[in-house]
């Protein structure tokens, strides 16, 4: 039955109503989300006045650029130093977490073992332990190597994941035999085929991973501090922690240091928001 034009005008005019409504909330819901990184920068550009005054101003009226060469020469807080510490962390440790749970997955997932079963097992184990059950073991671990306020004592005893290494079996469970098999027929082992088959065909998956724990090792905290002894080794997140005292907060150094600190995330996130997508569909938890 065909509809009066009036209906067919009813029709449009709440059709028109209901994306208005959608669009309204969805700017709504975006300035929500945009509203700390605008305090961030606003408060990063101002004098601790501005920021504490009883009188708000959407920005202040002079922005003192000036801050930025302060944070960076502060002699009480090697922020650049920081920063680099940061980044080798969290490349290194993603790369290394990237390199063992995928070849631990993979094993786990392909290589026929009577025991594969028991280690796997073994392995989810590991995650049932919370991380205080195992932090000052680790710790003593690291001290007896002489790995306290070095590099080394930052990044290794976070290379392996078991919850990494999950999440990669379950991968691996679903990712088609048959160009395995292919490989084989080639000639190629195991490794072959997980370096040149496997790989190569995974990098959606492994850029998501990667995106995750590169994440969750720039913003690690507690580890860093009581391994970071020593300025040399500390991480930006430790050296954001240092313009809060029990005397005195540097507020507008804090803001911006934050800042400053959260542009590497939003940098590796806006380029590789498709894969994080991507991966998080691909877990292969129904495996």
């Amino acid at each position: 039955m065909a509809l009066s034009p009036t209906a067919v005008g009813h029709r449009g005019r709440r059709r028109s109503i209901g994306a208005v409504g959608v669009y309204t909330v969805a700017v709504i819901m975006a300035l929500l989300f945009l509203l700390p990184f605008y305090l961030l920068v606003r408060n990063s550009l101002s004098t601790d006045q501005d920021i504490t005054g009883a009188h708000w101003q959407f920005f202040p009226t002079t922005l003192h650029w000036e801050n930025i060469s302060e944070l960076f020469n502060d002699p009480a807080v090697p922020m650049a130093r920081s920063m680099w510490n940061s980044l080798v962390v969290a490349v290194l440790g993603t790369a290394g977490q990237l390199l063992i749970c995928s070849l631990a997955g993979y094993a786990l997932a392909r290589i026929q073992h009577r025991h594969a079963n028991k280690i796997f097992y073994a392995v989810l184990a590991t995650l049932m332990i919370p991380s205080a059950v195992t932090f000052v073991p680790s710790f003593v671990l690291v001290s007896s190597l002489g790995w306290v306020s070095s590099l080394q004592g930052l990044i290794v005893p976070g290379l392996f994941s078991g919850f990494t290494a999950f999440l990669f079996r379950q991968y691996f469970l679903d990712f088609p035999k048959e160009l395995e098999e292919a490989a084989r027929m080639d000639g190629l082992g195991y490794w072959g085929s997980y370096w040149r088959i496997v790989v190569p065909n995974s990098r959606g998956f492994f850029s998501a991973i990667a995106v995750i724990t590169f994440i969750t090792n720039w913003n690690a905290f507690l580890w860093p501090l009581v391994i970071g002894q020593d300025q040399s080794t500390w991480t930006v997140q430790v050296a954001l922690s240092t313009f809060t005292t029990a005397q005195t907060v540097n507020l507008h150094e804090l803001f911006l240091a934050a800042t400053v600190s959260i542009l590497p995330l939003v940098f590796v996130f806006l380029f590789l928001q498709r894969y994080l997508v991507e991966g998080v569909a691909h877990t292969g938890i129904k495996g």
